[in-house]
């Protein structure tokens, strides 16, 4: 017992003096993670290249398009027996990540890097309306997984590592390092931890300079925002109550999708996927605005200034595909399509606007801005990720308040509504029925967590708290200072509580001392 106290003071020891290390593991998670999401970028902007010129050269030919449509169903069975490979390569990625991160299954790093990097370039080539940010995520955070396997790292480290892979994918997919960071916090953990943080700044910068050097140092995005006038910010309120409304329709349209597609058992899947892939090209062929993630749609948005009927044709056109495309568990994310559904209904209120309060036509471009920050709000539930995304990949700097503002009000019409948040949601259909990893027993995981103002565990002592018999309090943190917890140690609001977690049940003790931490009846 007393060699076994000893091990975990050194372990905390070496946990408050890890500043460097950190750093190193940062430099390494975002190399390798950027590399990686570099050739993904790669392989879809050439996959979406040849889309559109095979789409040219066969429209109007039917023995072409015949040719074309055999083939397309050919590459949905082939995803679809890759996905039978390796299940935890399909669909977004964020959900499985956020399932390893919080123990219930394990990736196999390398077969899912193969076999997302195949099925969902072949998703993109094929047309379906998926984005390259979830799988971006994933691909991060295997990468870092990977690292931390060849390099040995302990069960904490490498779950930090995947953490900070995940960030610094985000920040290769979308030229957005302090939003990968923050989707880390805020989405995947819904705390603050000070060495994720540490080690995934450092990642997603390194992987961000990674993209940069193939990819150049331009934004995502290339808006001509201008202020919107304080006295139209009232605006602002009712563009966010819509995008609320909107956002948790999205989540769920898209989640029941899958569970209908799921209900459709006797048909194989590689049938089904096959199916999909056909009817892509089909869409394809009436209506290429909509494939993919979108890019061309905001070039159209931009370029073109079509009307409010085009701009309403087309978000119910995307709405619909991406729903149908993602709802058959292709390889790809739903960030990018999202985004674009928010440029077209902010456009889409500009237009309405103007009409009615004679605004100037200069401020397009600032609904524009603000639909892409409220959807994200609304449908990931994460308001500062939004926020700061959209800040990144547009490059404005006049537009900071009305994101804040916009994105505050489609959360909490959302919240209100009720909708689940869309990852969780996710991941709650993908854990249905299914077991926790085996674990080691004798591996234990370090987790900080914060507590938050109102929490029921503030003003009591460590011993009065059942933290369940897995579980030790190896530190108190309070206000900077550390403290040796004992059993009349007075938790308060804002401690940074190290807990020391088995790994024998660790997806059920993180997911119980979340409870109690934070006040979740669920």
């Amino acid at each position: 017992m007393k060699e076994k106290g000893k091990s975990t003071f050194r372990k905390i020891e070496y946990h408050r003096k890890e500043s460097f290390y950190l750093i190193v593991r940062g430099i390494e998670v975002g190399i390798a993670a950027g590399l990686v999401c570099v050739l993904y970028r790669f392989l879809l902007s050439k996959a979406e290249e040849y889309l559109y010129t095979v789409i040219d050269y066969v429209k109007g030919n039917p023995f072409e398009t015949a040719v074309w449509l055999v083939l397309l169903a050919v590459l949905g069975a082939g995803v679809s027996f890759i996905i039978q490979w390796e299940p935890l390569s399909g669909g977004s990625g964020i959900p499985q990540v956020t399932g390893e991160i919080r123990g219930h299954f394990s990736h196999n790093w390398l077969r899912v890097i193969a076999a997302k990097l195949i099925g969902s370039t072949a998703s993109i080539f094929s047309g379906l309306s998926l984005g390259r940010e979830g799988p971006s995520i994933q691909f991060g955070a295997m990468a870092a997984k990977g690292v931390a396997t060849v390099t040995k790292a302990d069960k904490t480290t490498e779950l930090r590592m995947i953490s900070c892979g995940a960030g610094a994918g985000m920040a290769a997919a979308f030229n957005a390092p302090l939003a990968g960071i923050m989707f880390v916090l805020e989405e995947i953990h819904h705390t603050f931890d000070k060495a994720i943080l540490c080690m995934g700044i450092v990642a997603t910068v390194t992987a961000d300079f990674v993209s940069k050097i193939f990819f150049g140092q331009g934004t995502v995005f290339n808006f001509n925002a201008d202020n919107l006038p304080l006295r139209y910010y009232w605006l602002i309120i009712i563009l966010g109550l819509f995008l609320g409304i909107f956002g948790s329709l999205y989540n769920i349209v898209m989640v029941k999708g899958q569970d209908l597609y799921r209900k459709i058992s006797k048909i194989p899947g590689w049938i089904k996927l096959a199916f999909v892939f056909v009817i892509s090209g089909i869409v394809g062929l009436l209506l290429p605005q909509v494939l993919c993630g979108g890019h061309s749609m905001v070039d159209f948005l931009l370029k073109e200034h079509p009307g409010v009927s085009v701009m309403l044709l087309l978000i119910i056109a995307k709405f619909l595909f991406g729903a149908f495309s993602f709802s058959s568990g292709a390889p790809g994310g739903t960030l990018y399509p999202l985004t674009v559904l928010g440029t077209y209904i902010g456009a889409v209120f500009a237009s309405a606007a103007t009409d009615l309060f004679n605004l100037t036509g200069d401020l397009r471009e600032e609904f524009i801005v603000l639909g892409m920050a409220g959807l994200f709000a609304s449908i990931v539930r994460a308001p500062l990720t939004g926020v700061i995304v959209v800040f990144e990949i547009t490059g404005n700097m006049h537009t900071l308040l009305p994101l804040v503002a916009v994105s505050l009000v489609s959360y909490a019409t959302a919240n209100m509504l009720g909708s689940a948040p869309f990852y969780s949601a996710l991941l709650d259909r993908i854990l249905k029925g299914k077991e926790n990893v085996p674990s080691k027993a004798g591996e234990k995981v370090l987790k900080t967590y914060v507590v938050p103002t109102g929490s029921s565990i503030s003003g009591k002592r460590i011993s009065d708290i059942d933290w369940g018999k897995h579980c030790l309090i190896v530190s108190v943190e309070r206000n900077e200072v550390p403290i040796t917890p004992k059993g009349d140690t007075v938790i308060l609001e804002g401690d940074e509580l190290v807990v020391l977690i088995s790994q024998r049940r660790f997806a059920r003790d993180i997911n119980r001392l979340e409870r109690i931490i934070n006040n979740d009846k669920t």
